[in-house]
């Protein structure tokens, strides 16, 4: 079966998009491949193709069914995207730890047996002895690394395990592979290439760029909540005669909160969205705006994972977000149907100090990381009877708005630290703290790293020229002729 064949057959489209074609065919001729394509360009058809394609049956050795495995760090998003192959009557699953033991048994069986063309995980299930064994029982023909800028210590959403890939692609027999990802600079790029165990011969590029011509860019500076009220209003009231939906993305919980009230004050209807919602709370939230009932939603950028709606007609950021890659990530979502759509920053000054504040909080010194790890180990009985709070008040009195013990509690857990669960508190240290979370001169060169995000995010909003070719070079992106 051909590609094209494929492509008509499971997802009834009759062409390919510019360069998903060239890909699969590159891929399926057995060659590596390294992805970046806009959000929404269809980057996930250049895996789900070629695992629908059979390769050659073993010349040696027992049979095994082919495999595709794919790599990504979102949870959320990958029941989403098995709930639409399984729709599509191609089998594939997920195995991770929203599962219950029992469903991971079975689906470990299943995966043995040779039942699914495709297997969703995070990169942390390699650390699971009983998935390796049902792993060694299929040929992982292809393997696809999701939101590969994660491999990256450069990227904007670092995950340590992504920097066992070489390791994992050696277990695996060295499939081919494929990276993909919507946003990555020069230096992220070789980092994901030299991270997957590469030489850059072997990996071929291929850049679609992120050129959006339908998105309209713009950056509104303002001064106060009142004025962006204002040009939200005047936003959503140039879009009112038009099907489609808006998002305005905060980066403070209490600051969407504040708006909403206002908003409903005008009798404007909304959701909100933030990750202190109750979850099951959350996902109604989600299917309301997916289904069209409310069109608008105010939300924090835990919103956004498994959106792939394609009427968004405008994305506001009413606080500045904290890099150019988080900005695009999120505007990316705007305009997926090729009608125009508006990306609006309200920039006010005063809320670089929120993102500054975010940097110390996202960025715990090697001693804060050793406090946290000492309270784990030497206070176990206290913390399991009162939680975080405890903890916090250990740590940082009554600097209730630190965050800095969810981002070590994370790091520990990524790298393995410990395991459990934050609601009911539920910690096992599982080994001594991570050497890379006591290097002091890492931990400050990341911060100084950080830094530099912001500042290029900064450098955009106060440009005066042409900021989609401030996009191009910040991104490294010769634009076509």
């Amino acid at each position: 079966m051909k590609p094209l064949d494929v492509l008509q057959q499971y997802f009834g489209y009759d062409s390919f998009r510019p360069l998903q074609e060239m890909v699969i065919h590159h891929v399926l001729s057995h060659q590596h491949a390294l992805v970046m394509m806009p959000t929404g360009g269809g980057k996930s058809l250049c895996y789900q193709i070629p695992a629908l394609i059979p390769p050659p049956p073993e010349t040696s050795g027992p049979t095994r069914t082919p495999l595709t495995l794919v790599l990504s760090p979102l949870i959320a998003l990958m029941k989403d995207q098995v709930d639409s192959l399984r729709n599509r009557e191609i089998s594939a699953t997920y195995i991770n730890s929203s599962l219950n033991r029992q469903e991971r048994e079975r689906r470990y069986k299943g995966v043995a047996k040779g039942d699914y063309q495709l297997l969703y995980v995070t990169p942390e299930r390699f650390r699971k002895e009983e998935f390796l064994q049902a792993l060694q029982q299929r040929r992982v023909h292809l393997l696809a690394v999701d939101e590969a800028h994660c491999i990256s210590e450069w990227g904007h959403d670092f995950r340590p395990d992504y920097t066992r890939l070489a390791e994992f692609r050696e277990r695996l027999g060295n499939p081919t592979t494929i990276a993909l990802t919507a946003t990555a600079t020069p230096e992220v790029q070789q980092d994901i290439v030299r991270q997957l165990g590469l030489s850059p011969n072997e990996i071929k590029t291929f850049d679609a760029g992120i050129e959006r011509p339908n998105l309209t860019l713009a950056v509104n500076e303002v001064w106060g909540e009142d004025e962006k009220i204002d040009r939200i209003l005047h936003i959503r009231q140039q879009h009112s005669h038009t099907p489609g939906s808006g998002i305005i993305y905060f980066t403070l919980i209490r600051s969407l909160e504040r708006f909403s009230e206002r908003l409903r004050a005008l009798q404007i209807p909304h959701v909100c969205y933030h990750g202190d919602l109750e979850r099951n709370y959350r996902r109604r939230i989600q299917s309301e705006f997916m289904e069209g009932r409310c069109p608008l939603v105010l939300a924090t950028p835990a919103f956004g994972m498994g959106i792939d709606k394609n009427d968004i007609r405008f994305v506001i950021h009413a606080e500045v977000p904290g890099s150019m890659e988080a900005w695009y990530q999120e505007i990316g979502r705007a305009g997926r149907d090729g009608l125009p759509a508006d990306c609006v920053l309200l920039y006010e000054e005063s809320d670089l100090l929120t993102q500054m504040e975010f940097l110390r909080w996202s960025n715990p010194d090697t001693e804060f990381y050793q406090r946290v790890y000492d309270l784990l180990v030497h206070n176990e009985e206290q913390i399991s009877a009162f939680g975080l709070e405890w903890m916090r008040e250990k740590l940082h009195a009554r600097q209730k708005h630190d965050h800095r013990l969810e981002t070590v509690l994370g790091m520990l857990e990524r790298y393995g630290v410990i395991e459990g669960t934050w609601d009911p508190m539920q910690i096992t240290v599982l080994g001594p703290l991570a050497p890379e979370l006591r290097d002091d001169q890492r931990l400050a060169d990341k911060l100084r790293r950080d830094q530099q995000k912001l500042l290029a995010l900064v450098q955009f909003i106060r440009s005066e020229g042409d900021r989609k070719s401030y996009l191009n070079d910040y991104f490294g992106i010769t634009p076509p002729d």
